[in-house]
């Protein structure tokens, strides 16, 4: 039995001898799986990120001027009366009230009545004061008298204004307070709150590092974290030469195209200010990107399935790209996986 466990021992120690000894270029062999993806020419952005709330171009809150009777309109588009999310025309009305007495009161059809025959003596004295038959200050009188007359009909019609609530834009019912039908309101009470935004705007806050690179008029990416697949466009609309001495930031404004409504008033948005662009160049993604005593390196396979080291240039970049100014060409197998482990020459074996 001793002589057995003798005889095992020695065939595992002359097994790892022959391991040991075999020849370097054998173990070299061995190839590291990774993935390449072929270079094409393509765009790149370069943007800074900010953020901020998206806020309606136009808005409004409609309150009422006069004490009258309540009375909720129709909306012509959907055959019911108006109510929250119903688009509006300008000069729409979408309240009106009823109040009798102020009605009466503002006597319009005798005003207009004066008017006419205050235009038409007018007219008389001045064909007479042409002909001589009566003098300028009794012209003058005439006239005094007619402007008066019209200013007293047109303020009546702005107060009979009152008797109703106009929308003065084109827009879109955020609020709607209730009230009963035909309930007399007070003058002052909220009616209805508009708001017009197929076009918004944000108000944001950059580093002034940024001073040199941001412009008024630069073409801005918005994405929303609750619309996470939409992308909208818009630009930088204003900034501030100001810097603030307690945040070292400088105000700006960016206006948003929002043409489908997608994006609502209030919403938190993701803003890349896109400063410089460049088409149909090398484009490989930053984090594949290595650093050595020689500089930035990438690896693409070469000749006999070989990992190839290239020394590589770079211009603008994202958050996620980077260009390549020098050391790589379209159609170049970029390693862009199983990298990490990875030297000049080494044996690759390409896999999905």
């Amino acid at each position: 039995m001793k002589n057995i466990k003798l005889l095992y021992l020695a065939v595992i120690v002359a097994s790892a001898i022959s391991c040991n000894n075999r020849p370097a270029s054998e173990s070299s062999d061995l190839a590291v799986p990774v993935s390449v993806e072929t270079i094409k020419l393509k765009s790149i952005q370069q943007f800074i990120t900010t953020t901020g709330t998206a806020k309606a171009k136009s808005e409004t809150e409609l309150t009422s001027e006069i004490v009258g009777d309540y009375q909720l309109q129709v909306n012509p588009k959907t055959g019911r009366k108006f109510k929250l999310g119903d688009r509006v025309e300008k000069g729409q009305a979408i309240i009106k009230f009823t109040n009798e007495e102020y009605l009466n009161g503002l006597s319009l059809e005798s005003k207009k009545l004066n008017l006419e025959i205050s235009q038409q003596e007018y007219d008389k004295q001045k064909s007479l004061y042409e002909k001589g038959g009566v003098t300028l200050r009794e012209l003058r009188n005439s006239e005094v008298s007619s402007i008066e007359a019209q200013n007293s009909y047109e303020n009546a019609q702005i107060q009979l204004a009152k008797m109703q609530i106009v929308a003065p834009f084109s827009g879109v019912i955020v609020d709607l307070p209730y009230y009963t039908e035909g309930v007399r309101v007070s003058s002052g009470q909220s009616m209805v709150k508009l708001m017009s935004y197929d076009q918004m705007y944000v108000e944001i806050n950059l580093p002034e590092k940024n001073i040199p690179d941001v412009l008024v008029g630069q073409n801005v990416l918005i994405t929303s974290y609750t619309l996470t697949e939409d992308t909208l466009k818009g630009h930088v609309s204003e900034l501030s030469p100001a810097i603030s001495d307690e945040t070292r930031t400088f105000a700006g404004k960016l206006q948003i195209d929002n043409p489908e409504l997608k994006l609502r008033p209030g919403m938190f948005i993701k803003a890349n200010i896109i400063t410089a662009q460049k088409d149909s160049v090398v484009v490989i993604p930053k984090d594949i990107i290595m650093s050595g005593s020689r500089g930035k390196y990438v690896f693409v396979v070469g000749r006999n399935s070989s990992a190839d080291d290239r020394r590589i240039t770079t211009g603008i970049s994202n958050q996620d790209e980077i260009e390549i100014v020098e050391g790589l060409a379209p159609n170049d197998r970029l390693i862009i996986k199983g990298f990490e482990t990875l030297r000049d020459n080494s044996k690759v074996k390409v896999i999905l």
